[in-house]
């Protein structure tokens, strides 16, 4: 029994990893899409390539989040 309830927390790690990174990756695009917003209303008008900006703040966001994620749940070491 011991072993089997080690094997099952030993198991879970993965799936809190996916739950961790769905949950930060909706937060960012909820974030990005509110800071590139406050930076047209700052402006005081619409970007011409507001999709490009908005990929920008939002792969800068996610590469440093996940690397944050990665590094401080061992998710980087594989098997």
């Amino acid at each position: 029994m011991v072993i089997r309830g080690a094997r099952v927390r030993r198991d879970i790690g993965p799936f809190m990893n996916i739950i961790y990174f769905t949950l930060v990756a909706a937060s960012l695009y909820l974030f990005s899409d509110w800071a590139l917003q406050r930076a047209e209303a700052a402006a005081g008008r619409r970007f011409e390539h507001r999709s490009l900006y908005f990929f920008c703040i939002l792969l800068a966001l996610s590469l440093t989040s996940f690397a944050l994620i990665g590094h401080l749940t061992g998710g980087a070491q594989g098997g």
